[in-house]
């Protein structure tokens, strides 16, 4: 009777255990609040963004997140701004992260080396894991004219720049940028650790890479690509830049671009994502779109 009542016992602490692993993830999503003291222009309205920036936190802050991501273009220029808009961010009741953007380098040159620290980053690029989830977060300013942040770098820079001329692609352009050798290959072990880890996979960057004549792209988008087909654990490509937003899935991938918060005088945007088995649910706020998009197995 005793080995039959321990074994009760043991099955019950086994299944509340189980029970106790959240079968969701719960995200606040925000791409360029681009905040700065400047005058507005006819779509983006710089000094508003800050008082976007305070009701977003407001109704995130209302909901259980396991933590909010803002994908880039956190300030619009001038490294004050950060002043301005961080104590905002702070009052952020989850985990946060921050995607490096490429209006975030747009500071003085003495000044671009410290703007990962300011935005609470120890790495340029980085990944972390919630339950069965792996969260890969790119810099998509690795190799670019304003943020390379080595000679090497820049280098590197310069060989992608006039490598790429030949195809003539509209995102060609200096105010985008790529990956660097060094990063696509620590991609490729992230995405080998996936697997041997049974994870699904997720990535955050400024930039998108999805449509070949998007002006917005990541300049080795197409190296990009080829390097994630292979695996069937990615599940999705978050990014900001381009402000309108986007959509389109392709092999099972959902890349979606999120539509900037700096636009427009009288409405946000922002999202809440809710990551379940089989789908990812997107609660969109003011101009953004709430989605369903399924989760397909291998």
């Amino acid at each position: 009777m005793k080995y039959i009542i321990c074994l009760l016992l043991l099955f019950t602490a086994c299944k509340n255990k189980k029970s106790n692993v959240p079968e969701y993830i719960n995200v606040g999503i925000i791409a360029d609040c681009q905040y700065c003291d400047c005058a507005s222009t006819n779509t983006r309205f710089y000094k508003g963004a800050k008082k976007k920036l305070q009701e977003a936190v407001r109704v995130l802050n209302s909901k259980e997140l396991d933590y909010v991501i803002h994908l880039g273009d956190f300030i619009d220029r001038d490294y004050a701004s950060f002043d301005s808009v961080f104590p905002v961010w702070e009052k952020l009741k989850s985990d946060t992260k921050h995607v490096l953007g490429n209006h975030d380098f747009s500071v003085s040159d003495s000044l671009k080396a410290l703007v990962p620290k300011r935005m609470g980053l120890s790495k340029r690029y980085y990944s972390f894991k919630t339950n069965n989830w792996r969260f890969i977060v790119l810099d998509g300013n690795d190799l670019s004219y304003y943020a390379a942040d080595s000679e090497r770098k820049q280098q590197e820079t310069d060989s992608l720049f006039n490598l790429l001329k030949k195809d003539s692609l509209p995102n060609l352009q200096k105010w985008n940028g790529g990956l660097s050798n060094e990063q696509l290959k620590w991609v490729k072990d992230e995405l080998e650790t996936a697997v041997l880890n049974k994870e699904k996979v997720g990535f955050y960057c400024h930039f998108p890479v999805a449509k070949e004549e998007e002006v917005h792209n990541l300049w080795n988008f197409k190296q990009f690509l080829k390097l994630i087909e292979d695996y069937n654990n990615v599940k999705f490509y978050f990014n900001g830049h381009n402000h309108h937003g986007d959509y389109i899935e392709k092999n099972g991938v959902h890349f979606l671009t999120f539509k900037g918060m700096v636009d427009s005088e009288d409405k946000t945007a922002f999202s809440v994502a809710r990551i379940v088995k089989d789908s990812i649910i997107i609660k969109g706020y003011g101009r953004e779109v709430s989605r369903n998009l399924k989760i397909k197995e291998p």
